[in-house]
């Protein structure tokens, strides 16, 4: 099978991480029977650099031709970048909202697991995580306050802002399949998040879902608040399987899953559209400060490569090979700096990289 891949490599410490999970998909090609063709894309401060803006419409045209793509974080550090003097529609992170919305990128998925051998980096009491946790926070990506209208006028003399957040059954709809199609995959249970106590929003979203789990009587639902849900991730994150919430609920509470995992260094994310073409990056920074180190976590990025194999290609073997070589790894012992800890075995991103490859089978 010929695997056409977009490639962002993006800034920061986004080339290094890129080009191992680049290494790890290559030697999963050599060993199953695939051909990965990669096309190279430039997004953030790098396009901002050559072409003046952080997304041509010829790299989303390219990236449309691609069957996926996989990309390193973007953006650089705020009080020292030059990208950051430009107005906010020319600044890095603007290229990521625009291609979102180009790709129709309305479905994002961040996994959050917990590794047993990595449970002591986690901040939970260890009787909280025995055993690790696993679960999917499927976020809208493309409606919802952050996409919705804006405006900040002098009304009687005070300034006032005001912020749309707006959601129709069509969108909610189809992020609800989704949801429910990937906890078919998994053990089978949705949490669908809101706060339908107080906004219409969420009364029409739990609306809308109750309608679509219907369609799928061997998954369980329930419903959950925001705020409990927020509350329950570090008190018994175990509970969850996918998590099914809207755009601005999805980002705090992936953010606050990414924390309890023990470092952001190690979660993926994909953010699909309605037909197999989906975006994959890590969901930490580009962190400037360490780039160059050959210190960065590659993990995340490999582990979003997988996801990539796993929702746009349908190889979950290959998959599979992928997740159990990075867990093969991490059991016996390897470590980058920012997942350190007594006794292991200390290694830089392009040895993990190799390292990950060489466990394929």
């Amino acid at each position: 099978m010929d695997l056409k891949i977009g490639v962002i490599k993006g800034d920061g410490i986004g080339p290094e991480i890129v080009t191992e999970a680049m290494k790890v998909l290559d030697r999963v090609a050599e060993k199953y029977g695939h051909i990965c063709t990669y096309e190279q894309l430039l997004m953030g401060g790098a396009s901002i650099d050559v072409h003046g803006i952080p997304l041509t419409d010829e790299t989303i045209e390219k990236a449309k031709a691609c069957e996926a793509v996989l990309m390193g974080s973007i953006g650089g550090d705020a009080k020292t970048s030059p990208w950051y003097q430009l107005e906010p529609s020319k600044r890095p992170e603007a290229g990521l909202l625009k291609i979102r919305k180009a790709l129709n990128l309305f479905a994002n998925l961040r996994p959050a697991v917990l590794y047993d051998e990595l449970k002591g980096a986690c901040p939970l009491k260890e009787e909280i995580t025995e055993g690790g946790f696993d679960m999917m926070i499927m976020r809208e990506l493309t409606g919802g306050l952050y996409f919705g209208e804006r405006k900040t006028v002098e009304e009687d003399g005070v300034m006032t802002a005001y912020d749309s957040l707006t959601y129709n059954e069509n969108e909610i709809r189809r992020i609800a399949r989704r949801g429910f199609d990937i906890a078919r995959k998994r053990r089978k249970k949705v949490t669908s998040v809101d706060k339908a106590n107080v906004l219409d929003s969420s009364r029409l979203w739990r609306k809308v879902v109750e309608e679509v789990a219907k369609e799928y009587p061997d998954v369980t639902l329930e419903h959950m608040l925001v705020d409990n849900c927020a509350m329950q991730l570090v008190k018994d994150p175990k509970q969850f399987d996918v998590i099914l919430t809207e755009n601005m609920f999805g980002d705090i509470l992936s953010d606050e899953a990414s924390m309890v995992t023990g470092s952001i260094g190690m979660l993926a994310s994909a953010s699909l559209n309605e037909t197999k073409f989906g975006l994959y990056e890590p969901s930490g920074g580009s962190a400037p400060d360490i780039a160059g180190k050959g210190i960065a976590n590659p993990i995340a990025t490999i582990l979003s490569a997988a996801m990539m194999l796993r929702f746009s290609f349908d190889l979950d073997k290959e998959a599979d090979a992928i997740e159990e070589a990075v867990a093969k790894a991490l059991k016996e012992g390897y470590r980058t700096v920012d997942i350190m800890s007594e006794g292991k075995k200390q290694v830089g991103t392009s040895e993990m990289g190799s390292l990950i490859a060489g466990f394929i089978s």
